[in-house]
């Protein structure tokens, strides 16, 4: 980790994975239409890939087909039985050397040319069995220490050992299957459900239904997801203020890797594939990375320190994406926090100021935030995580109407441009970035000609300031459950998206057509709703904040309370809600119990929703909500520009763009009296931080050795910014409103 100009290596959790994808030539994925969602997978294609699992399918499929009737007498069943014979060794001598003298030559082409070769693998998985379509053969690969088969892949009803050695049954109905092999520790062939494809096999995002869930408040903490935590610390108001205070009694390293450890486990990922979901966003800060010990002067006159508990996060979102490899799930992995702040809300840090990019600190320490983007892109872009994570969100919920379109477009411009300077063109993650509370529609020709860029939309009725009475328990009938809310989300999000947040004073909100913005930008998907049609719920609006709700906040606080018209009221508003989105991520799967010992934010958790029947078991029973209510969901028609999904023209970004944005730093900084010349920033000096990591040998030991050094891009070696020696520095996160300088310091 770095004391600004100091890295080391991570030492990996003995539960983290280090899997390796498997990207098999000629695969394709097939998905079951929504009549036939109960089909399981046949038990062999998580080994063989879907091309050769195919070949398998037919060969049933065949063999049903020749048998006409009984046989008659012994003479013919002899020939029968001599054709079956002879039917399976031709089979066996056309697909097992195929598998294994290509498919899997093919599949370890990478893990063979590894420079630096290392015993890695996902000890999550373990000794797990079963069978991917649900029996209890299982499918083996390896051995364990006592020479019996190690299972490898498993369906619905297969149990599941994880490395601690505790056990659960895997429970997916939807025809999902989980892989963890030894002998292919990076194998991306687990698909989450039958109308997913495998991680080895594209996402289309024209085509394919992003199915999604948060897990926000895991390695970023919001005082109403944990709310336990910030209890024990009635002064803390975000993480910067509870990091403090845990340091200063000597707990903040053992609470922290506590909360890391055992709020999201392996079993919260095979119950999100369980529920037919297929995507994840998940909410990372910079700090998983590296802190600052000095980020400026107080003005006291001392030095001020970043007080998160540093790097110790990062082992842990590692072993996720090991576990989101097992299950077949993909990961939207989203950068929450920037130095400085870039929203002000609790959830980037710290509350209060934006500094990012705004103010006389703001140049800098967007200095340090391109940083840490290149550090996880260089990660992810490993072909070890690229299948896994096709998504990075760069910087979530930037205010744009704070720190000036201009100079956030400069930012994602520079940002763009070092990205596919480590990956090239139509290669590496998607670029998902935030609307800034600013509407779609202001978004149409951003950054025309650029690689993949996704725009991301956060619509919620909760924080419109209104007071939202209005009743959702207006009885059980689907029909007419959830009184105007089914049909207002609808309205609102379908044929446009209504995104209303509120901040204290702020008020932004914003309508415009979804299926616009895929025109004139490209992907944009919702990256976060809820259930919450009021802004009840524990320290939802901050610790003490206060609400605006007009009844009481005690009967949304306790859903064991709920009646069922109310349940019935809630699901019908989330399928609507899912419906006019089409492409859509929950806030968030889990909210941790209060003191009081329930989950007093009932409204934002999907697993509290599954367990009490407010949110659908099935996502796909949403489809026609909208139009059932008589409101035309305009779906999209599959029809992007080619260069917004990295085809021909991605990466000749237009002219104009390049006249306009092409500077950076920008020409202009909001909120700075004075030469931008003289404005603090940063020396590109510094050593460069690298996602290095080691892994255990686990038992029983991979058969492919492979090396990941968190560097996909060797020829990426530009320093990092540091300080520049001599020169002192106003606090970081708390510089607006002060002069700017008069004087560049060199």
């Amino acid at each position: 980790m770095q004391e600004r100009e100091h890295t080391a290596p991570f030492v990996l959790h003995p539960d983290s994975p280090a899997s390796r994808p498997l990207t098999v030539a000629g695969t394709e994925s097939f998905r079951d239409s929504y009549a036939g969602a109960e089909t399981s997978h046949n038990n062999s294609s998580a080994l063989l890939g879907a091309g050769a699992a195919g070949a398998r399918d037919s060969f049933y499929t065949d063999k049903a087909a020749t048998g006409g009737g009984r046989p008659r007498g012994r003479g013919i069943l002899m020939r029968v039985l001599l054709g079956l014979a002879v039917l399976v060794v031709v089979v066996l001598a056309v697909v097992l050397p195929v598998y294994f003298l290509v498919v899997k030559p093919r599949n370890h082409h990478n893990l063979s040319s590894s420079s630096s070769p290392s015993s890695n693998t996902d000890p999550s998985g373990g000794t797990s069995s079963s069978n991917p379509s649900g029996g209890g053969d299982g499918t083996s690969g390896g051995t364990t220490p006592g020479g019996a088969a190690a299972v490898t892949t498993g369906g619905d009803g297969s149990t599941v050992t994880t490395s601690t050695g505790d056990t659960f049954t895997y429970s997916n109905k939807f025809g999902g299957y989980w892989v963890s092999d030894p002998a292919d520790p990076f194998n991306d062939g687990a698909s989450p459900n039958s109308w997913t494809p495998p991680l080895n096999t594209s996402w289309d995002f024209a085509m394919d239904r992003i199915y999604g869930v948060n897990l926000g408040g895991w390695f970023v903490l919001e005082p109403f997801i944990a709310p336990a935590l910030f209890q024990a610390y009635p002064s803390a108001k975000d993480e910067w203020s509870l990091s403090a205070l845990m340091a200063a009694d000597g707990t903040l390293q053992s609470k922290m890797e506590e909360h890391y450890d055992t709020f999201i486990t392996e079993q919260d990922i095979a119950q999100i594939a369980g529920a037919g979901l297929n995507w994840v966003r998940l909410p990372i800060p910079f700090w998983a990375i590296g802190t600052w010990s000095d980020v400026g002067v107080a003005p006291d006159g001392s030095t001020v320190s970043e007080p998160f508990l540093e790097g110790v996060a990062w082992k842990y979102i590692v072993r996720m994406l090991g576990w989101a490899r097992k299950y077949g799930i993909r990961v939207n992995l989203d950068l929450h926090t920037m130095p400085g702040s870039q929203n002000g809300y609790n959830h980037s840090g710290k509350g209060g100021q934006v500094n990012f990019l705004n103010g006389i600190m703001g140049i800098a320490n967007a200095q340090r935030a391109l940083d840490y983007i290149r550090t996880i892109t260089e990660f992810i872009s490993q072909p070890e995580y690229k299948n896994v994570v096709p998504v990075f969100g760069i910087m979530n919920e930037a205010l744009l109407k704070t720190i000036g379109r201009a100079q956030l477009t400069s930012f994602y411009l520079e940002a763009h441009d070092m990205i596919r300077g480590i990956t090239g063109f139509g290669n590496g993650p998607y670029i998902s970035i935030h609307d800034g509370f600013d509407g779609l529609s202001n978004w149409a020709g951003f950054l025309e000609g650029s690689d993949r860029i996704m725009l991301d939309t956060h619509p919620y009725f909760a924080f419109n300031r209104q007071p939202n009475t209005a009743p959702v328990a207006t009885g059980t009938d689907p029909k007419s459950a959830g009184g105007q809310w089914p049909k207002q989300a609808c309205n609102s999000w379908a044929s446009s998206i209504t995104n209303r947040w509120v901040s204290l004073s702020l008020f932004i909100w914003s309508c415009e057509l979804v299926t616009s913005s895929r025109s004139a930008v490209g992907v944009t998907v919702a990256g976060e709703f809820s259930n919450g049609i009021n802004d009840c719920g524990l320290y939802l609006n901050g610790v003490n904040g206060s609400t605006s709700y007009g009844g009481d906040c005690n009967d949304w606080q306790d859903s064991s309370n709920w009646s069922a018209a109310t349940k019935a009221g809630l699901l019908q508003f989330a399928l609507a809600s899912m419906d006019a989105m089409q492409d859509w991520f929950f806030w968030t799967w889990k909210i941790g119990n209060s003191t009081s010992g329930i989950v007093e934010s009932p409204l934002w958790s999907y697993q509290a929703g599954l367990g009490g029947g407010w949110m659908p078991t099935d996502p796909r029973t949403a489809a026609g909500k909208c139009a059932a209510l008589g409101v035309d969901v305009n779906p999209f028609d599959g029809t992007y520009q080619s260069w917004q999904t990295g085809g021909q023209g991605a990466g000749t970004i237009a002219p104009e763009s390049i006249k306009d944005f092409g500077q950076w730093p920008p020409k202009t900084v909001s909120n700075v009296d004075g030469p931008l010349g003289f404005l603090a920033t940063y020396t590109a000096t510094g050593s460069v931080l690298t996602l290095m990591y080691a892994t255990p040998t686990p038992t029983p030991a991979p058969t492919v050795s492979v090396s990941v050094d968190g560097w996909a891009n060797p020829s990426d070696t530009a320093s990092f910014v540091t300080a520049v020696a001599g020169c002192t520095y106003t606090n970081a996160w708390s510089a607006l409103n002060l002069p700017a300088p008069t004087a560049a310091c060199k």
